[in-house]
């Protein structure tokens, strides 16, 4: 089944490579702009499908998985360890990123024409503060937040439902079975929306080669190639983090998860492999009712891809205009980050929002964004994929810390199940999954 997932998102994303490049070189630069833009509504059409899935399957998920754990106790305990799990993670994204950038010097000396001081980067750098953060995340309307698509805020009032019908116990035992089942519901509605996905890969990589050519690939080589052999080495970390939390079994977890990392990247979306991560997750030995708590926190605290891209950006756009920042400014930096990456996720663009707020606190021209915009979306392709990997090594963790973690497939209940809603025969067409 994954594997032959994997392998139509494979063939999509080289026959998309093969058909952008022929557009791009057999049509004028009007008719590849407007067919790139043509190509875009499939790529448009599938992200608006999994949106329209991600707020009540995260608001199901998390309900019904801190209503499994008995006990508020339980919820504060795992909560606790997961966020510092989190904070940790975070702290190694952003060092690593500002280690790399100032190791190797991406932007020194690359010979590019800078955009006027007053041009217009098509990103709202409104001021990101604490005190807008901290009342940003309390929802004023659960049906606002859910429409929004505002993670952070569906997060905060699922785990209030959940917390109060697991202090009910039994006389909430019915809303946990409802809520089960919405789970499963949104389960079998993914599948349906999945089927679109290898369409939405080829649409995506034809559009972007077919409007900037396959020299894009080339034209900040040094920025892209550092910025990946940067994730690698997160990766390498991750992995590392993990063999001495679960042992042997990590190298399981990288088989297990390697359909919703080549989703993520592919698609350029965390949130597209939301869904199979959990199904990966959950073949690997993770109870849902643990996923189904920490991945959503993971959405909104531990981004360790888009972490690493902020600083990394930010400090490459430093070096292309020669403004040297002192190590305490570069610490100040990471900690401005570190804060102002919280809660992003949904929100379009994201990671550029929080640079742009960024750049103008240390004297860096805010229009030096125009510098990475061509090339944004294969970067946001390798963060995308490191953020699956994060979030799904803290879950199988936390799965560990709880003595849950099974030697076999596990079920929300935490047992051994042979079966799951998204087995292939269970698709309207048959195609695998």
């Amino acid at each position: 089944m994954s594997r032959n997932f994997s392998l139509f998102i494979l063939l999509a994303m080289i026959l998309g490579v093969g058909a952008g490049w022929w557009i791009n070189t057999n049509m004028a630069a009007a008719a590849a702009e407007e067919t790139a833009g043509n190509l875009k509504i499939v790529t448009d059409v599938f992200l608006r499908l999994i949106k329209m899935i991600i707020a009540p399957l995260v608001f199901s998920t998390l309900v019904a998985g801190i209503a499994h754990m008995g006990s508020a106790e339980r919820v504060g305990r795992i909560g606790v360890r997961t966020l510092a799990w989190f904070i940790a993670a975070s702290i190694v994204s952003l060092t690593l990123g500002a280690i790399m950038v100032t190791l190797f010097q991406p932007g020194a000396g690359l010979n590019l024409p800078l955009p006027p001081e007053d041009a217009d980067v098509g990103v709202k750098a409104a001021a990101l503060n604490l005190k807008d953060f901290i009342t940003h995340v309390v929802p004023t309307s659960i049906a606002d937040a859910m429409a929004k698509n505002e993670i952070l805020q569906i997060v905060v009032f699922s785990v209030f439902i959940g917390v109060a019908i697991a202090s009910l116990n039994e006389k909430a035992k019915l809303i946990t079975h409802v809520m089960e089942q919405v789970v499963e519901v949104m389960l079998k509605v993914t599948g349906y929306v999945m089927l679109v996905a290898p369409f939405a890969v080829f649409a995506a990589i034809a559009a972007a080669v077919a409007q900037h050519g396959l020299d894009i690939l080339w034209t900040y080589g040094k920025f892209v190639g550092t910025f990946y052999l940067s994730l690698g080495l997160l990766w390498v970390l991750l992995v590392v983090a993990g063999l001495v939390m679960i042992g042997p079994r990590m190298f399981g977890l990288v088989a297990e998860i390697r359909e919703p990392v080549l989703l993520a990247f592919s698609t350029s979306s965390s949130e597209a492999a939301f869904p199979r991560t959990i199904e990966a997750l959950r073949r690997f030995g993770v109870p849902k009712r643990i996923s189904g708590f920490v991945l959503p926190l993971g959405y909104s605290f531990n981004l360790d891809g888009s972490m690493m891209y902020c600083t990394f950006a930010t400090l490459f756009i430093a070096q292309i205009y020669g403004i040297t920042l002192s190590t305490g400014q570069i610490i100040t930096m990471l900690g401005l980050l570190m804060v102002t990456s919280k809660g992003i996720a949904g929100v379009p663009r994201a990671s550029l929002v929080v640079i742009a707020a960024t750049l103008p606190t240390f004297g860096i021209p805010g229009a030096g964004l125009l510098l990475i915009f061509a090339i944004d979306q294969f970067l946001d392709m390798g963060r995308s994929a490191t953020n699956v990997v994060g979030n799904a090594v803290a879950s199988a963790v936390a799965a560990k810390w709880e003595g849950e973690l099974k030697d076999g497939p596990a079920d929300e209940d935490g047992v051994t199940a042979p079966t799951y809603p998204l087995a292939p025969e269970a698709t309207p067409s048959g195609v695998p999954l």
